[in-house]
C-alpha cells in the first residue's frame, strides 16, 4: 500500500505541542492505490494560531452545530434480498457485515425497502389483487417472506442498535387506477383514495408482526415519471389532498402518527416548489415530516439549502441514488465513487439528516429487474461463481457511513481550498469525524485546525479522507524542550484495511 508522508507545515521554534491530546485517525481511499478505507499512521497535534489564505486549510468549529443525523444506507429490495438468496453462505454473512457491522463493515443505519414490487423485483405484484377490495380483506404480504423479509431481518441481527426501515410505494394496485395498470404512470382513482391510505397502514403494522418496525412512508416514488415500471403520478396538489384527507388520517387513526412521513420522494430540481404547495397548506403539512428527494436529472444542491432555509421544522432526506445503465465494461470507473461523494458531500451540508443509497446488492446483469433496467449497485454478486464484487462507490459511501453515526450533528467546517470539499459531525460517542474529498488528479498539501491547534497531511489525487478524534477541550500547550508531542500513547503508524469483512 502507498504511505502518505505527514509532515508539519509548522515552524519548529513556533510549534507548541498540545499536551496528552488525542491523535487524528487517518482513514483513505484513494485511486490509482490499493487503498481503500486503509487505516493510516495517526497525525499529531501542533499549536498553530496562524492561519493562511494560501496554505490549503480545512477549519473546524466543533462547538457550533446543526441537524442531526437520523442514518445513512440503502435499499433492501426485491432483487437485492433475490440476489443474496442466490449467495454461498459465506458470502451472504460477508455481504451482512460488510454493509451493517459497524466494526468491520461500514454500518449501515438507515434503509429503504419498498410497497410491494417495483422495478427492481422479478414480477408486478401486491399485496391485494381482488378487485374492488376497499376493505382489504384480502391483503396479504405472503410474497415478501420468501426473500425480503428473511434479509432485511438477517441485516438487522448484523446492525448494532436500532436499523430505521422506512418504505415507498412505486404504483397503488392496478385495480384503483386510471389506467389499469400499475406500469406506465396512470393515476390513483379518487374513488379509491382511502382504501390506497389504508394499504400503507395495513403494510407497517404486517411487518412488525414480522419483528421489523417501519420508522418511515414516503407518500409516492417519482410522482411526476410515467415509467415503463410502476408508477403513478401525482401533481403537487394532489398529493397535497392526498396527505391532508386520507394518507395522514388513515395512518393517525391506524396507531402510527409517529411514522415519519415524507413527500415528495423525486429530484432536487422541484423539490421547493412541491415541497412550498404542501407545506402551505396547515392541515396537510402537520402529517408531514419532511420530504424526500433523489439525485437524477442535475444537482440542485442550493434546492435543498432553500427548502431547509424556508422551513427549518421540516427535515430533507436523500432516497434515492445510483448509477443506471449497467455496464459490465465500466464498473472500475473511479467517477462512480466520486459521484457519491460529491452528493454525499453536498446534501449533508445543505441539511439532509439522511442519505440512502440505491440497490444494495445486484446481480452481474445489474438486476434481477422485470423492465430491463439495468443499474450498478456499490456491491454487485456474480451469481456464477458466488463472488462479490466491491465498486469504490461502496469505499466513498464508507467515508460517511462508518464514521458519522445516528445522532450526530453536523459541526461547522469550513475549507480556504475550493479543490477540497469537507463536512464534519460530533458522534454521540464524544469523536468528531471530518470527511475530506478530493476530486482533483493532483495531491493537495493541508492542514486540518481546530482552535488553534492543527495537524499537517496529504490528501492523494482522486481521494476521500475521514479524520477522526475524540472531541476534548485542548489542555493547555506546553513545551517539551526539542518540541516533541506530548501523548499518553503510542500510535501504531501501520496500514491497514479497517473493513474487516473484505478480502
Amino acid at each position: 500500500m502507498t504511505c502518505i508522508s505527514v509532515k508539519s507545515n509548522a515552524p519548529s521554534a513556533s510549534a507548541q505541542p498540545a499536551h496528552s491530546r488525542p491523535a487524528i485517525e487517518f482513514f483513505v481511499t484513494a485511486r490509482d492505490t490499493g487503498d481503500r478505507l486503509t487505516r493510516k499512521a495517526s497525525l499529531e497535534w501542533v499549536a498553530d494560531a496562524l492561519l493562511s489564505e494560501s496554505h490549503p486549510t480545512v477549519m473546524v468549529d466543533p462547538a457550533k452545530t446543526f441537524q442531526t443525523l437520523e442514518g445513512l444506507g440503502g435499499a433492501m429490495t426485491d432483487a437485492v434480498a433475490e440476489t443474496y438468496a442466490k449467495l454461498p453462505v459465506a458470502q451472504q454473512r460477508e455481504l451482512l457485515a460488510a454493509y451493517f457491522d459497524p466494526e468491520t463493515g461500514i454500518g449501515y443505519s438507515l434503509c429503504r425497502t419498498t410497497i410491494h414490487s417495483c422495478d427492481f423485483s422479478s414480477e408486478s405484484y401486491t399485496y391485494d389483487e381482488v378487485a374492488g377490495d376497499t376493505s382489504l380483506r384480502w391483503f396479504s404480504i405472503a410474497h415478501d417472506k420468501t426473500y425480503r423479509i428473511p434479509f432485511i431481518k438477517a441485516a438487522m441481527a448484523i446492525a448494532t442498535g436500532s436499523l430505521k426501515i422506512f418504505a415507498s410505494p412505486w404504483s397503488p394496485p392496478a385495480w384503483m387506477k386510471t389506467n389499469n395498470s400499475m406500469l406506465r404512470g396512470g393515476k390513483l382513482k379518487p374513488e379509491f383514495a382511502r382504501a390506497w391510505a389504508d394499504y400503507y397502514g395495513r403494510f407497517v403494522h404486517a411487518y412488525a408482526k414480522e419483528g421489523i418496525e417501519v420508522w418511515g412512508l414516503t407518500v409516492q416514488n417519482e410522482p411526476l415519471s410515467v415509467q415503463t415500471w410502476e408508477s403513478c403520478q401525482f401533481t403537487g396538489e394532489e398529493e397535497r389532498d392526498f396527505v391532508r384527507d386520507h394518507l395522514g388520517p388513515a395512518l393517525a387513526e391506524a396507531g402510527l402518527a409517529k411514522v415519519k412521513l415524507m413527500i415528495w420522494d423525486h429530484n432536487r430540481g422541484l423539490l421547493y416548489e412541491r415541497a412550498r404547495t404542501i407545506y402551505a397548506d396547515p392541515q396537510a403539512a402537520r402529517y408531514v415530516w419532511g420530504a424526500a428527494f433523489h439525485w437524477y436529472v442535475g444537482d440542485h444542491f442550493d434546492n435543498v439549502r432553500l427548502l431547509h432555509e424556508a422551513w427549518p421544522e421540516k427535515n430533507l432526506l436523500l432516497s434515492e441514488g445510483c448509477v443506471e445503465r449497467f455496464d459490465q465494461a465500466k464498473m472500475d470507473d473511479w467517477q462512480w465513487g466520486e459521484k457519491y461523494g460529491n452528493s454525499l458531500m453536498h446534501d449533508l451540508n445543505n441539511w439532509a439528516v439522511g442519505w440512502t443509497d440505491w440497490n444494495i446488492l445486484l446481480d452481474e446483469h445489474g438486476g434481477p429487474n422485470h423492465v430491463g433496467n439495468f443499474c450498478f449497485a456499490p456491491i454487485h454478486a456474480d451469481a456464477r461463481s458466488g463472488r462479490l464484487k466491491y465498486m469504490n462507490s461502496y469505499y466513498y459511501i464508507g467515508h460517511f457511513s462508518k464514521f458519522i453515526r445516528p445522532g450526530a450533528q453536523r459541526a461547522a467546517a469550513t475549507s480556504n481550498d475550493d479543490r477540497l470539499l469537507t463536512t464534519a459531525f460530533q458522534n454521540p460517542d464524544g469523536r468528531l469525524a471530518v470527511v475530506v474529498l478530493n476530486l482533483q488528479g493532483e495531491a493537495i498539501s493541508f492542514k486540518v485546525w481546530v482552535d488553534g491547534m492543527s495537524a499537517q497531511t496529504v490528501s492523494p489525487a482522486h481521494s476521500i479522507i475521514t479524520l477522526r478524534f475524540q472531541n476534548e477541550r485542548f489542555a493547555t500547550p506546553v513545551r517539551n524542550g526539542g518540541g516533541v508531542l506530548q501523548r499518553s500513547g503510542k500510535e501504531s503508524a501501520k496500514n491497514t484495511s479497517i473493513v474487516g469483512a473484505i478480502p
